[in-house]
């Protein structure tokens, strides 16, 4: 399977806040698994999480590419796409 532009020009940025999902730190709530954004080094909650932090911040700001932020996984999703690499 080709992968797609996102995907293959997306960065390394280490994480904002390695202790957790951001918005969740926040204000106290609760995630399921982490993602980090790879253009900003956002971390946010999963979909399966209550808020969905991850999917929000692609709507807020337009970045493309995250990659699972849990221990032994290194697999990244392009929203745009929906496309894994």
């Amino acid at each position: 399977m080709a992968t797609c532009e996102h995907l293959s020009q997306a960065g390394d940025p280490s994480a904002n806040t390695p202790e957790g999902c951001e918005e969740c730190l926040a204000s106290g709530g609760t995630w399921v698994h982490l993602r980090r954004c790879l253009e900003c080094g956002h971390i946010g909650c999963c979909d399966s999480s209550p808020m969905k932090h991850a999917t929000a911040h692609f709507h807020g700001t337009g970045h493309p590419v995250v990659q699972s932020f849990e221990r032994g996984e290194d697999w990244r999703w392009c929203f745009v796409d929906s496309r894994m690499g």
